[in-house]
């Protein structure tokens, strides 16, 4: 009797491929704050790369078709005053991105449909109501208009955008807060802190509603995500200092259904989950390499598949959503690769060799439309993300204009200036129009060169106390 030796998966051949040097994004100056977030976000629009700039706190969005050499004047996102430590795309609209920083704030930007002209720096909503810097935006994956966001004063505050109003505060965490995941339907979010506990919580009850002590045993930072069917997966650090991966059922926490050793580098493992295909991408800040793993409910329950390779170490990590990738070359995701100074895109691909629509590797994904109002999920409503086909590819919409309206017009935090765009122009006078701009442009031509020389004399002052000078 013959007997099946190989496990069967139409993810067994999964491959990776760096596109051509011309498709990628060159010059492009990548930010190098301290801090174990992605630096690039990306959705079938936009990409968008936390980038070095003086005078606070910047980011690089380009159109996806706008590829090769970057032109150093290319316009920035400059709204905050200190470094960006992370961003995130609005699920639902493709033009909304969220920002958060060292300044104690995060801000919600609308992007053009075009290419910037000029640089952005009018957000549509700052959110001020943490204390300390602010490390961590992710947006609801069912809910319009819910954004949360964790800081360094411990805090997590879950805001409705469209209101700017903070909905629900918890402080449940006694220490810096590693990472957030929300679950499929929103109803949860698992966390991961410096304490060395993972936490389910339901923020609507505003309580942890499960927690584990050392899921990985290392004392370096954990990450942990929450897959398809419920469960949680992390990636940490053994007692030796290698790294570990695990996936847990949060309503048994006692034993994990796997825990696998990886090496004993250094880079904090970020993952990435395609709940399509149920399957892990993993990328160490510093490493070389892109492992993937599928998870599946036989024994041992996490399959590794593949690495992908290269010669240069990754600086962060973009993961496009399902609806980005292209269903003509069977290309199941595709990663954004930071370097020191460019973006390459890597196609993950399963071979075939038909050139018709593969159902099988293209269920129904999460489209771009809000199953709920965030009145609703307030309430206590949950749902699962409106699915669409993927058989005829993915068009993305034109810019939606999100409006936010504040609740109480009298609230005495400052609210974000109005753009000339938005201003009655045709009130005005053409000349004292032509003088108003003119004056603007100047002005913000004089605040781009003090920044500058701040930076200049900053630098300065650093050498000559770090001896360097």
């Amino acid at each position: 009797m013959s007997r099946s030796i190989v496990r069967q998966s139409k993810f067994r051949h999964v491959f990776g491929q760096a596109v051509k040097a011309e498709q990628g994004y060159d010059d492009i100056r990548v930010s190098k704050v301290t801090w174990d977030s992605s630096f690039c976000a990306v959705n079938p629009k936009f990409l968008a790369v936390i980038v070095e700039s003086s005078g606070g706190g910047a980011f690089l969005v380009l159109p996806l078709s706008k590829t090769g050499r970057v032109d150093k004047n290319y316009p920035l996102v400059i709204g905050h005053s200190g470094p960006v430590l992370d961003i995130d795309w609005c699920p639902h609209d493709d033009n909304i991105l969220a920002s958060c920083s060292e300044d104690c704030t995060a801000m919600v930007w609308q992007i053009p449909d075009h290419s910037l002209t000029r640089p952005l720096s009018d957000p549509i909503v700052v959110l001020e109501g943490h204390s300390k810097r602010v490390g961590i935006v992710s947006w609801h994956p069912t809910a319009r208009n819910i954004l949360l966001t964790a800081g360094s004063d411990n805090l997590i505050i879950i805001w409705n955008v469209g209101t700017g109003e903070p909905l629900i505060s918890m402080d449940d965490h006694p220490d810096l807060i590693y990472s957030v995941s929300w679950n499929r339907n929103g109803s949860l979010f698992c966390t991961t802190c410096k304490d060395r506990r993972l936490r389910v919580c339901d923020p609507r009850k505003r309580e942890v509603v499960a927690e584990r002590l050392a899921p990985h045993e290392g004392i370096r930072p954990m990450r942990a995500i929450f897959i398809r069917d419920g469960n949680i997966f992390t990636t940490g650090f053994t007692r030796m200092s290698q790294r570990e991966l695990g996936l847990w059922d949060p309503t048994n926490f006692e034993e994990p259904i796997a825990l696998l050793e990886l090496d004993t580098s250094n880079g904090v493992l970020l993952p990435y989950y395609d709940a399509d295909a149920n399957m892990v991408y993993l990328c160490g800040k510093g490493d070389s390499s892109i492992r993937y793993f599928e998870i599946t409910e036989e024994l041992p329950y996490v399959h590794y598949l593949s690495t992908f390779s290269s010669k240069e170490p990754q600086r962060g990590m973009g993961f496009m959503p399902k609806r980005g990738v292209d269903v003509t070359k069977c290309e199941i995701a595709r990663l954004y690769k930071l370097l020191d100074k460019k973006c390459e895109p890597i196609t993950m691909t399963v071979p075939r060799k038909s050139d018709l629509f593969q159902d099988d590797l293209y269920p129904d994904t999460a489209g771009p439309d809000p199953a709920m109002e965030p009145e609703e999920w307030l309430d206590g409503r949950d749902e699962d993300p409106i699915l669409i086909s993927m058989r005829d590819g993915y068009v993305p919409p034109k810019s939606r204009e999100l409006k936010v309206a504040k609740k109480n017009v009298l609230d005495s935090r400052p609210t974000t200036r109005r753009s000339m765009s938005a201003l009655d122009t045709n009130s005005l006078p053409p000349q004292l129009l032509e003088r108003l701009l003119e004056e603007i442009q100047n002005l913000k031509a004089t605040v781009l060169s003090q920044e500058k020389r701040i930076c200049d004399l900053e630098n300065k002052l650093s050498q000559y106390t770090n001896g360097t000078a």
